[in-house]
Order: C-alpha cells, then structure tokens, then sequence
C-alpha cells in the first residue's frame, strides 16, 4: 500500500509519549474560552444565491469558504459537523446548509475529519464535482460518490473554466487504524479566465513549497490557516503559527491574506482569539498594509475581488 510523504522527508508522526506530555501541558494550562469568532450582522445569502457572475469568497467557518469565480459555485474543505471529537463545535456555521446555493465543484485538501466530513456532503445542493488529493477517489467511490477527480501535487485540470491546481502542503492524514498517509494532502489554486489566481493552502505546517508555489503563480488572495499551533513543540510540523503564516504570505507575494482554520473546534490549545491577537501583532511588527489582512466574521462575503 503506497504511503504519502511530505517534501523534505519532514515527519508530523509523534510518540504516545509525546501525547501524554502535551496532555499532561494541557491540564496545567488556563484559558479563557468563553470569547468566541462572532458571526457576520449582515449575511448576503439572497445575494450568494443569485450570483452568477461577481468573484465572493465566505467564510462559513474553520477551513471552510463558499467562493464564487466565473459563475461557479465552489466549497473548500466543506464540514458543518456540530462536533469534532468529544467537543462541541464553537460556533455556529457562518451559512446554514439551507441556505447554500447549488454547489458546482467542492475541493478537499485532505483526508482528517475536520476537512473531510461525508454527512455534510450529502446534504449539498447540486451534483458538485469532487476534487480531492491522490489516494482519496476510492474512499468516495466507496461512499457512492462517482464525480470525483483525484490529482497529484503539481497536477492541473479545467473545469467550468477554471483551472485547478493541486499543490503541495506540510500535513498528514488518517481516518483509521490502517490508513496512515495512505492519500495525499495539499492545497488547492484557482485561476479564472481573466487571471484571478486564489491559494487555498489547506492544513499546513511552515514549510520550503511556499516558496516553490510563488515561482509558479502569482497569487491574489491566500486563504491562510492560522490556528491548532499550540504546544508549537507537538504541532510545529503540520499547523502553521499566526508568525510563519505571515512569513509564508511575504513570501508567496500574494495581495490579500484571509485567515482560516480557527475559533470553529478546539483541536490543539490555543484558543480563536489568541490567534488573531499574535496575527495582528505579527503583521504591525512586519509593517504591512492593513488593507492586505482581510479578517473575516464567521458568514461574512467579500464582494468582487478587493
């Protein structure tokens, strides 16, 4: 059975020693969990449902975005799962199931169940086309899902005038006893007709392809993750820190950053807030545009590519 690795030969595997230690961190540890990611006061869902032909990207929460480029409607990563584990979720969804548009293609970036989460994709609108990394067609065979197009790093395809690209990431996945690393991992880039270039990173430690990325494409938007990087000593090789995210963007050269993949499920100790709090600090201590960090309330729509 093939195994899938990261570039470098970089590891996330840790011991059950290393587990009962960062338990044993997580315990002695006090957080204030009683602040939560807001929800937007003034969602467009009738706007989303009828849009056709404005570029919007929202964020309904976690690594989850609607993105609408040249008349398609596209889902990241789609989990609207009230639980993750033994926890509830935080948050509520930033778009209700219900009120979704009908869904044209979904992209996934890896396997984990906060990524990948079969009982929200059988209540999607539409017949989406699945875009998922190497390894996972069979699973979503297996589940009775047959529009399903599995790509390698570095591999492209058109679709509804898009072009998706399937890029590399610093992760690592499983769903089983038995299925360690058995698909792949990665990110997703879409690039419409008139040039519009959106970087979906997915779940990524800090690492050497986001430089190999920026000498490919030149990126408009990166939907960043920001969140689960605490204790950095355990979680350093897959989730990126508010810090290395903000060097990664530099690096990628990108326009606007939009952070992800925090304040929806506690999967690591850091809470939503102190990611945004040590982002924004990281981002006045490099001296960036304000204009450029686009902080999103779960629900909110950025309207045309701004």
């Amino acid at each position: 059975m093939k195994r899938f690795a990261n570039l470098d030969n970089v590891t996330s595997y840790k011991s059950f020693k290393d587990l009962r230690k960062w338990q044993k961190e997580r315990r002695a540890k006090v957080k204030d969990l009683s602040v939560n990611i807001e929800q937007c006061p003034t969602k467009q869902q009738r706007e989303l449902k009828e849009n056709r032909s404005l570029t919007s990207y929202t964020w309904v929460g976690h690594s989850t975005f609607l993105i609408q480029l040249n008349g398609q409607n596209i889902l990241t990563d789609p989990v609207w799962a009230k639980r993750m584990g033994f926890d509830k979720r935080l948050t509520e969804p930033g778009i209700s199931l219900a009120d979704l548009p009908e869904i044209d293609l979904v992209v996934i970036s890896h396997g984990h169940y906060d990524h990948l989460d079969f009982p929200t994709l059988k209540k999607l609108k539409g017949n989406p086309h699945y875009f998922v990394p190497v390894g996972l067609k069979s699973l979503f065979m297996r589940k009775g899902y047959h529009k399903v197009t599995e790509l390698s790093w570095w591999d492209s395809i058109e679709h509804g005038g898009i072009t998706l690209h399937f890029v590399p990431a610093q992760h690592w996945t499983r769903r089983s006893l038995r299925d360690m690393n058995t698909s792949h991992w990665g990110g997703w880039i879409f690039q419409t007709p008139n040039k519009e270039t959106f970087y979906f990173v997915g779940d990524t430690g800090y690492f050497s392809g986001f430089k190999q990325i920026a000498e490919r494409f030149m990126i408009d938007t990166v939907f960043m993750p920001i969140g689960a990087f605490e204790p950095e000593w355990f979680m350093a090789p897959a989730h990126i820190s508010p810090e290395d995210s903000v060097k990664a963007f530099i690096e990628l050269g990108a326009k606007f950053f939009v952070p992800m993949h925090y304040g929806a499920y506690r999967l690591a100790d850091d809470t939503g807030p102190e990611a945004l709090e040590r982002l924004y600090r990281e981002w006045e201590n490099q001296k960036l545009p304000e204009e450029q960090l686009k902080v999103l309330l779960h629900g909110e729509t950025v309207m045309g590519n701004k």
